[in-house]
């Protein structure tokens, strides 16, 4: 009896010693911070998407006015096709490389649609056109809705890669194979801490 009651003794303190270790070890806050990554990166997957979608119609509009800006409305496309080519799956918030691709293609296709508004400028009818003032709302819209959302990604990741960084926490990440995740490059911080100028009602 003596021995059972020695056992069970035992079974109870290692139990709560393997607890108390788990708790303190920032496995749990590891657990916490991946998951507001995964739900800050689907945030900004859902933006660009939304983004990319505009885009069709916006180069529709602006073709049945601008015929000779062949070259522009081109250049959307392929940097909209390139952007389509690239299955933004949660994994790639874990690799770096893949997470560079997407962010090139992203910026490409944010340059071609900024050249495409300056060209806009050249067209009055166009600007005056209610879809395209439509789009260009939705578009203006799009483009502080991506803003946000990169901001808070780029929160989101910074903390997590703290974390995983700092003791304990190190071991627990190294112990199961935690490693700190690509973040947008702080020259792109700074061309998206202000959304693209599409005011088109001068």
């Amino acid at each position: 009896m003596t021995q059972s009651f020695l056992r069970k003794a035992l079974k109870i303190a290692g139990l709560l010693l393997v607890t108390a270790s788990v708790s303190n070890c920032g496995y749990n806050q590891i657990q916490v911070q991946d998951e507001q990554v995964n739900a800050a990166w689907s945030e900004v997957v859902n933006q660009y998407q939304r983004r990319f979608d505009l885009i069709p119609n916006l180069v529709e509009v602006v073709k049945g006015y601008a015929k000779h800006e062949k070259e522009v409305l081109t250049a959307v496309t392929e940097a909209r096709s390139r952007v389509g080519s690239i299955q933004a799956t949660p994994e790639l918030v874990n690799n770096p490389q893949a997470f560079q691709q997407f962010q090139n293609a992203q910026g490409e296709l944010t340059g071609a649609l900024q050249r495409l508004m300056v060209v806009v400028e050249n067209y009055p009818d166009l600007k005056a056109n209610e879809n395209f003032r439509d789009l260009q709302a939705q578009i203006e819209g799009t483009e502080n809705r991506i803003t946000v959302a990169r901001k808070r990604y780029i929160e989101s990741v910074q903390a997590y890669n703290t974390t995983i960084r700092v003791f304990p926490n190190v071991i627990t990440a190294k112990i199961f194979g935690y490693q700190t995740k690509p973040n947008f490059s702080v020259e792109n911080e700074g061309q998206i801490s202000k959304p693209p100028a599409v005011n088109f009602s001068n």
